[in-house]
């Protein structure tokens, strides 16, 4: 029976160059993705909680190395919405404690790494589909410091989250593009509760589930997004020239370096220059 099953698609190994194409671009340009979902609260034994929808981008450029690798730099939002109305929250009503506290809305600047080698992919006719399944488990950046015991009390951060970017296969082997033309991304993260949410050690975990696709331009982005941007954090127009010599930033370092902010009840994200 399995044997009759037609193959649909066959695993290949592809040159960092096709994932460059895929991420980014060859010409080391700025290049935007942006991505829209829901966050789940999943408890043991009650029912999944729809808490959020959320918006989101990225701005990234890569830069070739001598060696035939390159340098990924980017810088990423996502915020937070109500699930009924779509409009962004800066204050949320906890139903488990009854709280209403302030929304931090992700700002990780930058987002850094290496690309190099070889990349799998599944080739599947006109599409190719680069999968990567990422399982993180570091220690928790906010773990034995008092301040947080309400907030991430856990000795361990771990999750999990799972990428499908599908592309025009043809395009990825064009010598004389720099970019593929579309790129469709599926996105889903399981995590546990985010430090803003002062869910402290309560048993329960975050599904994400979201959908994504490359831009032309950062015009492409929504009209409420680029108004944000413009007006308050205009360095997520550009990706970074360089690498950045910084460490990556998290969701959990940014609350601990805006921890004083977020207590006085501040606007996330917070203005940048």
């Amino acid at each position: 029976m399995v044997n009759s099953i037609k193959k649909i698609s066959t695993t290949e190994e592809l040159d960092v160059s096709c994932w460059v194409k895929t991420r980014n671009s060859l010409a080391s340009k700025s290049i935007f993705l942006l991505w829209t979902g829901s966050v789940y609260a999943l408890i043991p034994n009650e029912k999944k909680k729809h808490l959020f929808k959320i918006v989101g981008m990225s701005v990234s450029r890569c830069l070739p190395n001598e060696d035939h690798s390159w340098d990924f730099t980017s810088r990423e939002l996502t915020y937070y919405l109500d699930p009924k109305t779509e409009q962004v929250i800066h204050k949320w009503d906890n139903p488990w404690t009854a709280e209403t506290i302030p929304v931090v809305h992700v700002a990780n600047n930058p987002v850094q790494g290496l690309f190099k080698g070889d990349f799998p992919a599944q080739v599947n006719g006109d599409t190719t589909t680069f999968v990567f399944d990422l399982f993180t488990n570091y220690p928790n950046p906010l773990a034995g410091d008092a301040r947080f015991i309400e907030y991430s009390p856990q000795p361990t951060y771990q999750a999990t989250e799972l990428f499908k970017l599908t592309v025009p296969t043809s395009e990825l082997h064009d010598r004389k593009i720099p970019e593929v033309s579309q790129v469709i991304l599926s996105w889903d993260r399981i995590g546990p509760w985010l430090p803003w949410m002062k869910m402290g050690d309560r048993p329960g975990q975050l599904i994400y589930s979201a959908q994504g696709l490359k831009l032309n331009s950062f015009n492409e982005l929504p009209e409420w997004l680029k108004a944000e941007i413009n007006n308050r954090i205009p360095l997520y127009k550009e990706a970074p020239e360089k690498i950045l010599e910084t460490e990556n930033i998290t969701s959990w370092k940014y609350f601990k370096q805006h921890f004083s902010d977020y207590l006085t009840g501040a606007r996330f994200p917070l203005p940048t220059a």
